[in-house]
């Protein structure tokens, strides 16, 4: 049986993550750990412990002693937070990722998986469904250390035989955890704004458009890539996916069909910026290919589930 352990539980994937993977693998099997304490579900679930990733002692101990042979690292400082300390969030995001390759490959682990991006992308990349092999002149620092992070994985897989798999996710939505500092959080923000609310100013433009995937489809995908047949693999970098692409008038309009008064204007900051360099929609055929890529939540399906459990959540 895969010993698991999640690096990043607390954070908007890891959560769902750890809980799924504990659904399929069993909950003595998966081992969470953040830096700050993760939910009551996830904490109590199943093992979880408060771990540095960058104390790469520690991060070995914990690895050795709970016999890991799988990793999921998630954690990281995302692209809005990461344009304001840039060079502390470049130090994190790739110390992190190297102490992870490093202990893959002196304990000789299964698998690595680690999330890269769409802020791979630049705005010399076709904006247009973005190609797998494309332009990729990145200009945001979270955004150039995804890149480099996916150079170093495919290095350690063919220098060392490690096996590593990633995802360049688009952005993520989820009503199970809030936001953590990305571009494209407005899509999650708005939800709950209407809600509590019923009115949101997004910092985006309104013609906006990104790539974006629900949660249970991102999840879904990450576990169906790490499950799939290393000989059907043909990329080690990270593999391009999305679901859906929107603009904030179009989410918003698909809210007023469900809350009428709903109101939503805009005031765009230095993350407009940011998504100006970004993909409007992308190609995922490499991965439907592969290893069967498939999404099943569209906007209107994905603004029913999210208005409704939410709704839950606040106890409206």
């Amino acid at each position: 049986m895969e010993k698991i352990l999640v690096i990043g539980c607390a954070g908007q994937i890891g959560t769902e993550l750890t809980l799924e993977l504990r659904r399929i693998y069993g909950e003595s099997n998966v081992f969470a750990s953040d830096i700050k304490c993760a939910c009551k579900e996830v904490a109590e679930s199943g093992p979880f412990e408060i771990l540095d990733v960058l104390d790469k002692q520690k991060l070995f101990d914990s690895v050795s002693k709970n016999k890991i042979t799988q990793i999921y690292h998630l954690a990281a400082v995302l692209s809005g937070n990461a344009e304001k300390n840039p060079l502390v969030s470049w130090d994190i995001n790739m110390r992190s990722l190297m102490n992870v390759l490093e202990l893959a490959k002196e304990q000789k682990l299964s698998k690595i998986f680690w999330p890269s991006s769409i802020a791979v992308f630049g705005p010399t990349t076709p904006r247009e469904n973005t190609p797998q092999y494309t332009i990729m002149e990145p200009n945001t620092v979270y955004g150039i250390s995804k890149l480099a992070g996916e150079r170093w994985m495919e290095y350690f897989f063919n220098k060392f035989g490690v096996d590593t798999r990633s995802l360049r996710y688009p952005g993520l939505i989820s009503y199970k955890t809030e936001a953590g500092g990305g571009t494209t959080d407005y899509a999650v923000d708005i939800y709950f704004e209407a809600l509590k609310n019923n009115k949101y100013e997004c910092f985006l433009s309104s013609e906006t458009a990104l790539p974006m995937m629900f949660m249970e489809d991102a999840i879904k995908a990450t576990i169906d890539l790490m499950e799939a047949d290393a000989s059907k693999l043909s990329l080690r970098s990270s593999y391009n996916v999305a679901g859906i692409s929107f603009n904030p008038r179009e989410i918003a309009a698909e809210i007023q069909k469900h809350l009428p008064t709903f109101e939503m204007t805009y005031k765009p900051d230095f993350r407009q910026a940011i998504a100006d360099s970004w993909p409007k929609s992308i190609d995922d055929s490499v991965a439907k290919k592969d290893w069967g890529l498939t999404c099943k939540y569209d906007m209107e399906k994905m603004t029913e589930v999210m208005l409704s459990e939410i709704k839950k959540k606040l106890m409206l």
